[in-house]
């Protein structure tokens, strides 16, 4: 059994299914709502029940409060639907979002690479092409594993029939234990995608910053490498930050790109350089390699940042103290279960007339 959802101000109806949630329906039928968790975590995709009767579902009690829930407001990526509702969310999607439909594919391990001693290159080849943008990502399931894990798509989307996923081994994490050590070519998947909204906004002028430290490099491989085939003619750099020689991986690749492509500079950093890794290149942190490169200043220029929390947040300052503002910045952050404390939640059934 379904029942219908209409979301204002748009007037957007989509159908929902018993049991699924009211932004899997969304998202999977091509309508946007904001989101970024996907579990009930971090508030971002917080709506307003206008009338019908809604469950709340798993959602934290930190990213919804109980006043909040008895005014009426759910979170799109947790309530499930007992009736037809309609509610309304703050829609702001940017103009240059493709809007592909997320759907389901069976994938099959085409090849594992070892990328560094800590990141394997994980290839699925999908049953089907899945139309994405460059720097969205995947949920992948896995045998055996509960639940789902985000990995951004490293390929660009003219390789839409075999996706790529960089994979850092996590300490004591299921998932990425399970890929690196168990996994092996031949065995099948499920995935879920396209998700994500970072992606480059070919309609904002300036040119380009790339800033990626560890697996974070995935996504802007993926736009980098679909700017260079689309012939975009911005001035594309690239900042790539790893410990030591062992970690900087692809190097080859984006030197390789360095030199056929005039309008685009590659600049990888260590900040824990071995004397024998015999390192002629810059040493310190990402952050500082960027602020070396343009001597402080990055004004006119779009920035787009992908990696480890604590990278992003001294990249974002570096760049705001050299004249970019919170609409030059583009970064992807992943939220997980984990972040929330899902033991103390409340759900519950109500009723809008």
């Amino acid at each position: 059994m379904s029942y219908q959802v209409t979301i204002e101000p748009t007037g957007d109806v989509i159908a929902v299914e018993d049991g699924q949630t009211i932004l899997q329906a969304a998202l999977r039928q091509g309508v946007w709502l904001p989101f970024a968790c996907g579990h009930g975590t971090c508030a971002t995709c917080k709506v307003q029940v206008l009338d019908g009767e809604v469950e709340i579902g798993a959602a934290s009690p930190f990213a919804l409060m109980d006043v909040e829930r008895d005014e009426g407001k759910v979170l799109a990526c947790c309530a499930t639907v007992q009736s037809d509702v309609t509610i309304e969310a703050e829609i702001d999607v940017d103009p240059d979002f493709a809007g592909h439909p997320v759907d389901d594919f069976t994938a099959t391990v085409s090849a594992i690479v070892d990328l560094s001693p800590t990141i394997k290159g994980l290839h699925l080849k999908l049953d089907r092409p899945m139309a994405f943008q460059a720097g969205q990502y995947v949920n992948l399931e896995l045998p055996g594993i509960d639940g789902s894990r985000a990995f951004s798509l490293a390929n660009p989307p003219s390789k839409a029939d075999e996706v790529e996923l960089h994979i850092r081994l996590v300490e004591g994490g299921a998932a990425t234990s399970f890929i690196h050590q168990q996994i092996k070519v031949g065995d099948t998947a499920k995935l879920s995608g396209p998700y994500g909204q970072f992606f480059v906004r070919d309609s904002q002028a300036g040119d380009l910053i790339f800033i990626a430290g560890g697996s974070g490099l995935s996504s802007p491989q993926s736009m980098i490498l679909d700017l260079l085939a689309r012939g975009d003619t911005r001035q594309i750099t690239l900042f790539q930050g790893a410990r030591n020689v062992a970690e900087l991986y692809n190097h080859e690749l984006f030197e390789h790109l360095a030199a056929e492509h005039a309008n685009f500079t590659y600049v990888p950093a260590l900040n824990q350089a071995a004397e024998d890794d015999n390192w002629k290149g810059f040493k310190g942190f990402v952050h500082d390699a960027a602020k070396a490169h343009f001597d402080g200043r990055f004004s006119g220029h779009k920035a787009y940042l992908c990696g480890p929390p604590p990278m992003i947040d001294a990249a974002i300052t570096t760049l705001m103290q050299g004249r970019l503002f919170e609409r030059d910045i583009f970064m992807e952050r992943f939220f997980t279960a984990a972040d929330g404390n899902a033991d103390s939640t409340r759900s519950a059934l109500f009723k809008r007339i």
